[in-house]
């Protein structure tokens, strides 16, 4: 592990230590009360989300079109971590809309849209396990159809109707909400960058385990 994985980690555990103190410290949103605090998880965890979607699908089209193998290393690392922390945002979502909106799910553009998303990386990571042969090019295919979604999950809320507020909201929230959603945005964030370069070397290590058994059959 290298040193600035082992900072990225120490400083992740360090701010999920506070932050629940700091979010403590956040004043209750007007109509929601306290139950809108699950936002401060919520958020950093669907954009890293759409980050890690982002991140497999340009180092899958790298490995597609540049022949670029370490590029595929990133991919897996990133498509596993579009799984997790997809389904940590399908997760805290619907329980944050249930107190909020009375509902826990309707097939609007944005949850439809990330929910097919989410499924997409889910497929992308069975084919990779089970496809055999051949199944990394197939699959790196599918991780930048996934990417191709995330300017429409993000823009959906502003062209359609949704439960979700419009994009221009974040930027403009009130000091004392704003800063509990950038620090926990900032701690996701360096868990984000550790575990993909952790995944990502596991995974490389993993080839050259795998290529020294070839060795070996083949001797």
């Amino acid at each position: 592990m290298s040193t600035a994985v082992k900072v990225e980690l120490a400083l992740a555990g360090a701010m999920f230590a506070v932050a629940p103190w700091i979010i403590d410290a956040a004043p209750y949103e007007a109509t929601m009360g306290l139950v809108y605090k699950i936002y401060f998880f919520h958020m950093p965890s669907a954009w890293m989300f759409l980050l890690a979607a982002i991140v497999a699908g340009v180092a899958s089209a790298r490995f597609l079109f540049g022949k670029r193998q370490a590029s595929d290393a990133t991919a897996v690392a990133a498509a596993e971590l579009a799984v997790l922390f997809g389904l940590l945002a399908l997760v805290t979502g619907p329980l944050w809309a249930r107190k909020a909106w009375g509902v826990w799910w309707v097939w609007d553009a944005r949850l439809t849209s990330s929910l097919m998303t989410f499924l997409i990386f889910v497929a992308y990571l069975i084919l990779r396990r089970f496809g055999g042969p051949g199944s990394e090019k197939l699959a790196a295919g599918l991780a930048v159809f996934g990417m191709a979604n995330v300017p429409f999950i993000y823009v959906s809320v502003n062209v359609w109707r949704t439960l979700h507020p419009k994009t221009s909201v974040v930027p403009t929230l009130p000091v004392e909400m704003g800063r509990p959603l950038w620090f926990c945005v900032t701690a996701f964030l360096l868990l984000f960058l550790a575990l993909l370069s952790l995944r990502a070397q596991l995974e490389r290590q993993r080839w050259r385990i795998d290529g020294l058994y070839r060795t070996l059959d083949e001797a």
